[in-house]
Parts: structure tokens; C-alpha cells; sequence
């Protein structure tokens, strides 16, 4: 049986997505480029880093990403590897293979002629075996503590926009048979207030097994507000949750940067530090441009993560595009 790793095992290389030009990005095309090329130099600095990029935008990708970063020709709709890609899973005897979720655009609400097929056209380029998934889901709904537990939200996989009629212990079954988990620990999320329908991966992360970083909405937000639900929603559950050795999690809050210290933010802006990423010996740590909780929070990811150096990226546009760090990268485990 396969199983899907924690992310803090050792990484072949990190697959990235080069965003094209088109009504995605539209006028912030060049500024969502330079976040992307930053992450990806960043990353390089510790492992090898795989950016697919359209066959006619490699040119521009290689000039932006320098030399440490390979570009490889695939057409792609946008940049979100997490979701479009493949998710990596481990045999008994550490052979790898790549499930392939069926990405369907967040449930329709994004076209994705190539980034559909994206998944399988990497395993066949990587040569890595593909297990096509009974069931619809992206990378981000989905974080395991590498020992048995899969923490996941409702909302973004007991949908009509992915898994249409099929219940949530139908779903689980299928899940723990294709990711080797003994348990799942379902948060609630919300459904259709942001394009991912909320995504785990910018609500909890495991940091180790039996402890769960939590994302807290900033002290200044309003009462009632929807994210301030789906937090408090989210601890309770977490407090009352146990983990598949039947451990209580230790929960720790990882507070957002405070919005009116970040200017002029639109709609779709994702503040959420949960959201970093973990490279060989490194977390990549997203900046947002209030400089206080900027620094408390890769304060405490370094904490959490010793051993690891801490590497602030600043990501202006792509957290205006509703993602973060971990959303833009999908890690390929060693074999």
C-alpha cells in the first residue's frame, strides 16, 4: 500500500508552475512572475526546483529564474502546482508513485485545458507510475502528518463541484485506501468564498504528528466575519480531535498580519503564514508587509522547524491572487 508522506521527508526536487499571460493574471502578469521566480531561486538554494512553463514563455522563465532553476517546456493554465499536479506517494519499499485527482478547476471555476492533464503529463515525464484517484481533489485539500492522520476541510471535498452525491464516508474510505491513512480529521472549511473553497493548507498544517499549526484571523477583524467562523469552527473541532494513534493535538495559533498595516488589499488576498513550504533544510516563509507579524511568524515557523533555515520570500501578487508559497509548490518526495 502506497501512503502520502509528511512534507518535512527529504525532496527529490520541487515542481513550480510559469503563469502565462492571459485573463488569469491579466495586467499583473510581470508583478505574479517576480514572486514565482523569487520562490523558485529561493527554493534552489536547497533543492533542485522543476519550473513547467508553456513552450513559449521557457525563454523568459529561464531569464527570471536564472540557471538553478530547470524550465521545462509543458503547456500550463496557471501556476498552482499544489493543485494541478501530481500528489506524491511512497510504497512499503520507498518506490514512488503520483496519484492524479482529476483537477477540474476548483470544481468549474477556472478553465483548465492544460492544467487537467497536468498531473499525468508529469508522472510520464519523471517516469513516475500513476494512480488515477477515484475521486476529485486538489494537493492543497490535503495534509497528512506522514504517520496515519490526513487533516482535510468539508467544504472543498464533500462538494457537487468535485464529488457530486458522494458522502463524506464514502470519501474518507476512498481516501484512506489511496493515501495509506488510518484517519481523517474533517474541519468544516466554508464553501464558496474563496476559489478553493478552503483549501486546508491556508487553515492547518501538521508541524509533527499530535501538532497542528493553526492560522488565526487578525485581532482587528470583525465580529461575525466569515474566516473568524471557519477558525473558531476549526479549533473546536481540532480540540476535539484525536489523531491515528489516538493522541490529542497540540494545537498552536499562527496569527495573520493585521490588514490595515498591508495597504490596499483586494478581495481575493490569502494572509496566511500556515501557508509556507518546506524545503531540504529550509522553510520558506512568506512576507506580506506588516513587518511585526512578518516577523513573528518566521520566528516561530523556525521554532517549529529546527534544524531548518528560515527563508522570508515576499509575495505581494500572489497573495492578492488568493494563494500562497505552498500553493505555488508541489515537492516530489527522494525515492
Amino acid at each position: 500500500m502506497h501512503h502520502l508522506p509528511s512534507e518535512s521527508v527529504p525532496h527529490a526536487r520541487t515542481l513550480m508552475g510559469w503563469p502565462p499571460a492571459g485573463p488569469v493574471w491579466g495586467r499583473d502578469i510581470e508583478d505574479v512572475r517576480r514572486d514565482v521566480a523569487a520562490i523558485a531561486r529561493t527554493i534552489a538554494d536547497h533543492e533542485p526546483v522543476v519550473m513547467l512553463a508553456s513552450p513559449e514563455d521557457a525563454a523568459g522563465a529561464h531569464r527570471a529564474c536564472g540557471d538553478a532553476v530547470e524550465i521545462v517546456g509543458m503547456p500550463v493554465d496557471d501556476l498552482w502546482l499544489r493543485d494541478a499536479g501530481p500528489t506524491f506517494v511512497t510504497g512499503a519499499d520507498g518506490a514512488l508513485a503520483g496519484v492524479d485527482f482529476g483537477f477540474n478547476g476548483w470544481g468549474g471555476k477556472q478553465a483548465h485545458p492544460n492544467d487537467g492533464p497536468l498531473a499525468r503529463r508529469v508522472l510520464e515525464l519523471f517516469g513516475v507510475p500513476r494512480i488515477e484517484a477515484p475521486l476529485v481533489a486538489e494537493g492543497g485539500s490535503l495534509e497528512s502528518d506522514g504517520a496515519g492522520t490526513l487533516l482535510v476541510t468539508e467544504s472543498s471535498l464533500v462538494n457537487d463541484n468535485r464529488n457530486p452525491g458522494r458522502s463524506r464516508d464514502d470519501i474518507e474510505r476512498k481516501l484512506k485506501r489511496l493515501l495509506g491513512v488510518r484517519k481523517v480529521i474533517w474541519l468544516e472549511g466554508v464553501r464558496g468564498e474563496d476559489i478553493t473553497d478552503c483549501h486546508i493548507d491556508a487553515l492547518a498544517r501538521f508541524v509533527v504528528p499530535a501538532m497542528v499549526l493553526l492560522s488565526k484571523p487578525p485581532a482587528g477583524a470583525e465580529p461575525g466575519d466569515v474566516w473568524i467562523r471557519v477558525y473558531e469552527r476549526a479549533r473546536a473541532a481540532l480540540e476535539a480531535a484525536t489523531d491515528a494513534e489516538g493522541r490529542a493535538l497540540e494545537i498552536v495559533e499562527l496569527p495573520e498580519p493585521d490588514p490595515d498595516r498591508l495597504g490596499d488589499r483586494g478581495p481575493d488576498f490569502l494572509g496566511s503564514y500556515v501557508n509556507y513550504y518546506l524545503a531540504n533544510g529550509a522553510v520558506i516563509v512568506p512576507r506580506f508587509g506588516d513587518g511585526h507579524a512578518d516577523d513573528e511568524a518566521a520566528a516561530l515557523l523556525g521554532a517549529l522547524h529546527p534544524g531548518r533555515v528560515v527563508r522570508p520570500v515576499e509575495i505581494p501578487t500572489l497573495a492578492e491572487g488568493g494563494g500562497g508559497i505552498h500553493c505555488a509548490t508541489q515537492q516530489q518526495p527522494a525515492s
